[in-house]
């Protein structure tokens, strides 16, 4: 008996000679190749950005809060500061010791021991400006403001 020749069934014509670099799958079996959607990574790259430059900005925006809270409260202890050394007193203010600070109808500030509940009955005609408190280096601490309640 004679061999058959081999024939192969599938036409050479239609067989890729190297598939693993065909931009689409070639068999049945082969796993889901689709083609990267450029916009869809732009888009999602562009929200990220902006998500990390959102979140940065805020950042900025609590640092810039801080630090102008900061500046307001310097610029009122420097403002009472000024105002204590200007004022009238009566005494050589201690460091440590808690003194109270007045504006007269004059329109003139003096410094005292006497707190403003302290006055008694009578009470004081004087307007109430803070109390503080001489620290080591002869800046004062403000402890209480005027305008909180007294």
């Amino acid at each position: 008996m004679q061999e058959d020749e081999f024939q192969n069934p599938i036409d050479g014509e239609k067989v890729a000679s190297n598939p693993g670099l065909l931009p689409y799958a070639h068999t049945l079996s082969s796993g889901v190749i689709k083609p990267a959607d450029k916009g869809k990574i732009k888009s999602n790259a562009l929200l990220a950005m902006e998500q990390q430059t959102d979140m940065q900005l805020r950042q900025l925006e609590e640092q810039i809060k801080l630090l102008y809270k900061q500046a307001t409260e310097i610029k009122e202890r420097t403002d009472i500061s000024v105002w204590i050394y200007e004022a009238d007193m009566g005494f050589d203010p201690l460091v440590g010791h808690i003194y109270h600070l007045y504006l007269k109808s004059s329109g003139e500030h003096f410094l005292s021991m006497v707190g403003p509940g302290e006055w008694g009955r009578s009470g004081s005609s004087n307007e109430f400006v803070a109390t503080v408190k001489l620290l080591a280096d002869h800046t004062w601490e403000v402890l209480r403001r005027g305008s909180e309640n007294t």
